[in-house]
């Protein structure tokens, strides 16, 4: 009995149906594994752009935080070996027009930093809420960088710290054309070897080339300037002195609330950010303190919070509530502040300053004293100057009047009340010089005598008197 051959095209099925079968028994016998959901970040996750101002919010922590943007960023070419120095036309794209903070924050209209950032002088710090600088000149030269800004004001509308602060917040300007931010940053200047001294060096014998060779391996030294005396620093690298400018800029300037930014802030500040971040109300860092609702007498304030206002938000008409935690201990004192709803311009840190200073009485429960959270409203005036000028002369004319005995019962309603002192720059009024008419005639002599008046008249000739 002879086999037939089998066709070619049913093996090839056979081997497929045969391989299909076999791969479909080993994947019944692995567990199946769920596929995770691709998460979808939300809308509102903010983008990696140079922006015209900076934020004023830190992104949610729920958020993966993207790298802060740079106020100055470098080309590759400009990074190179041969890289060519930065000129000023980039330096004005990337930087005119735009808002910025300054990191450390000062009050002087005129800064100076070196080639790191560092401020070369002193200044007044001035808060977080004064820092903010709309540049809008700029000009490079040899050894600096000049930069002519508008500082700003922030001043928070009251949304609570819940909310998106960006949509209330006002910007005020502080600073006028004639008296402009003017900040210097000094650049490291980059020291080429002229080619003549090189061809020179050539020609001459060995010992001179070996001269040079370690002349060149010691760094170059500063040069001076002639005007100001002031030593720049140098490098030998195009390449670096961009890098230094660049990082330089970065330490002065700082695009929004980053956490760098957050990190140079006082905590009542970080408390802040950190609740409005991850959109949350305020809670202390020891969860042992509790709210007023849990214990069985509240605490409260027993003294009295009055912050000082600044000439800032006395010229611009800043005024209104803010409200603050405070942590009360069981001393009766302030151990964690944080701001809850604030105003800014300056005033927070001067209001923080106050409720640090001021008296609680503290909570109770079991009767032991516990520490408990407390919110405060503090309120911020504008002081009139019209009320000001009014009560200086009213308190020297007190001061000028001499003490007088305080006379019992009527006689202090009716005692005269004191003439005001005659004016130095009026002339004296004229006095009368006419004849005084005659006194009336003396009654009988039933009639009792009348007191004499207070200031006698003058000296008259005597009238007869009747017969």
């Amino acid at each position: 009995m002879t086999r037939r051959p089998l066709n070619p095209a049913i093996c090839r099925s056979l081997l497929a149906l045969t391989a299909m079968i076999a791969a479909a028994g080993v994947a019944a016998q692995q567990p199946e594994t769920p596929q995770k959901p691709e998460t979808q970040q939300p809308d509102s996750q903010p983008t990696v752009q140079q922006q015209s101002g900076p934020a004023l919010l830190p992104a949610p922590s729920a958020v993966p935080k993207p790298a802060a943007p740079k106020p100055f960023n470098l080309s590759p070419a400009e990074q190179g070996k041969d890289a060519p120095a930065v000129n000023e036309n980039e330096l004005r794209q990337q930087l005119l027009g735009k808002t910025f903070y300054l990191r450390t924050g000062y009050l002087d209209n005129t800064l100076h930093f070196d080639e790191k950032g560092k401020l070369d002088g002193n200044s007044p710090k001035a808060p977080y809420t004064l820092s903010l600088v709309e540049i809008t000149h700029v000009r490079l030269e040899k050894h600096k960088l000049e930069i002519e800004g508008i500082r700003y004001g922030l001043h928070f509308l009251g949304a609570s710290a819940t909310e998106d602060q960006t949509a209330a917040v006002d910007k005020v300007r502080l600073t006028t054309k004639k008296k402009p931010l003017v900040i210097t940053i000094d650049r490291e200047e980059v020291a080429k070897p002229k080619k003549e001294k090189e061809k020179k060096e050539k020609h001459r014998g060995p010992q001179t080339a070996e001269k040079s060779a370690q002349a060149q391996a010691v760094a170059p030294a500063p040069a001076a300037d002639e005007e100001t005396g002031r030593h720049h620093p140098m490098t030998d690298s195009e390449a670096t002195s961009n890098r230094e400018l660049a990082q330089t800029l970065d330490t002065v300037f700082a695009t929004g609330i980053d956490d760098r930014m957050i990190a140079t802030l006082p905590d009542y500040w970080k408390l802040f950010y950190q609740s409005t971040a991850e959109h949350r109300a305020y809670k202390p860092a020891d969860a042992a303190v509790l709210r007023q609702g849990d214990v069985d007498r509240k605490a409260k304030l027993i003294s009295a919070i009055d912050p000082p206002s600044n000439e800032y938000a006395q010229k611009n008409g800043v005024a209104g509530m803010a409200m603050y935690h405070v942590v009360v201990g069981t001393d009766g004192k302030a151990r964690e502040i944080a701001v809850g709803r604030p105003i800014g311009f300056g005033l927070d840190e001067n209001a923080v300053q106050s409720i640090q200073q001021a008296k609680f009485e503290p909570g109770m429960k079991g009767g032991q004293p516990v520490p408990v959270t407390l919110d405060l409203l503090v309120q911020f005036r504008i002081y009139s100057k019209l009320t000001a000028e009014t009560k200086q002369p009213v308190a020297a004319a007190a001061a000028a009047q001499p003490n007088k005995p305080i006379l019992p019962g009527p006689y202090t309603a009716n005692a005269p009340r004191p003439e005001p002192a005659p004016d130095a720059t009026q002339p004296p009024a004229p006095q009368d010089t006419a004849p005084q008419p005659a006194p009336p005639p003396a009654p009988s002599s039933d009639t009792p005598p009348q007191p004499a008046p207070q200031q006698p008249p003058p000296a008259q000739p005597p009238a007869p008197q009747p017969q």
